[in-house]
């Protein structure tokens, strides 16, 4: 129809639409074609293509909870990094969820180009088996021979336990997310480990979804146990379970960092500007995304990597939340 409607060939409206026209199509062919597919509303077979080609141009990004704001910066660096020649595909799930394999193999179907797994656990790569070009982000604790960006997340928590040691503190408290990822087992463990080295003890842990509210509750509820094993920190895998803390501590007037300090991990935008700022550690998510889509674009190219695991180190930033003058 669309051929017919120019005036050309079939087979110069594939190059056109495959912008394939380089020597090979005039500029008035290639505007009469523009025309026609407008007039038409005409929209490429981008399936019928992928199984022609043996691939399509889809990126699929595995990320096990896409709410965390702290994705959006990844994500960004990814988009920068693949180009557009290949669409981003998200495969998420809901929060507190880890994805199941199945879910990723259904959508195997569309022939991706490349495969990016963020915080991805043993089982869940064993399971899925994939033979293409893939790249594993924040794979703490894990060992694969794919690809790899990583974070010192450990790095990162024996910051966190020298600073509030540093402080005097020596009871703290520990609120974990529940979505089970390695990555946060990693920091959990590696704060414990370090700070019970320096005299600081975690006396009390909890959990929640990285969810503001989800975070408040698990904090209201426990708190009052807490308080009476003379917890004087709350150190939270995520900002955004900082934030829900901070939330709560103004709700039932206990005061930050007077009585209360709190600590995050990931150093999302608004930690900079809550009230107080919020101690924590920055993790370069752009450029952990950036240098995962330059590896998966290399091995879609057919290249190698230089440099198959990759790592980024965090960095603590202090800010008021553990501000010990501010403390009695």
């Amino acid at each position: 129809m669309v051929a017919t409607r120019a005036g050309v060939s079939a087979a110069t409206v594939s190059l056109v639409t495959s912008g394939k026209t380089a020597g090979r199509v005039s500029k008035e062919n290639i505007a009469k074609v523009a025309a026609a597919v407008d007039e038409l509303g005409y929209v490429v077979d981008g399936l019928g293509s992928s199984l022609a080609k043996g691939r399509s141009n889809i990126v699929i990004l595995v990320a096990p909870d896409v709410s965390n704001p702290f994705y959006a910066k990844v994500i960004a660096g990814i988009r920068d990094a693949v180009g557009d020649e290949y669409q981003l595909l998200l495969s998420v799930t809901e929060a507190g969820q880890t994805p199941e394999p199945e879910d990723v193999k259904n959508l195997l179907a569309l022939r991706p180009a490349g495969l990016l797994v963020e915080a991805p656990s043993a089982r869940f790569l064993a399971e899925l088996r994939s033979t293409g070009p893939m790249v594993l982000l924040d794979t703490a604790g894990i060992e694969s021979a794919a690809p790899s960006v990583n974070f010192d997340v450990a790095s990162g928590s024996r910051m966190l336990a020298d600073h509030l040691g540093e402080q005097g503190h020596r009871n703290v408290a520990y609120l974990d997310s529940a979505t089970g990822t390695e990555t946060f087992r990693v920091r959990r463990e590696a704060f414990c480990r370090h700070a019970s080295g320096l005299g600081v003890d975690v006396v009390a842990t909890a959990t929640s979804t990285i969810d503001v509210g989800a975070a408040a509750l698990a904090f209201a509820q426990d708190w009052p146990e807490w308080a009476a094993k003379g917890v004087t920190a709350v150190v939270c895998a995520t900002d955004t379970h900082a934030y829900g803390v901070l939330q709560e501590a103004r709700v039932v007037g206990i005061r930050v960092p007077a009585e209360l300090a709190v600590t995050g991990f990931d150093d999302l935008p608004y930690s900079a500007t809550s009230n107080p700022g919020l101690t924590t550690v920055h993790l370069p998510a752009m450029e952990m995304g950036r240098m995962a889509g330059k590896q998966l674009r290399r091995l879609m190219e057919g290249e190698e990597v230089a440099v198959a695991q990759l790592t980024l180190n965090g960095t603590l930033v202090v800010r008021g939340s553990t501000d010990a003058s501010a403390r009695g």
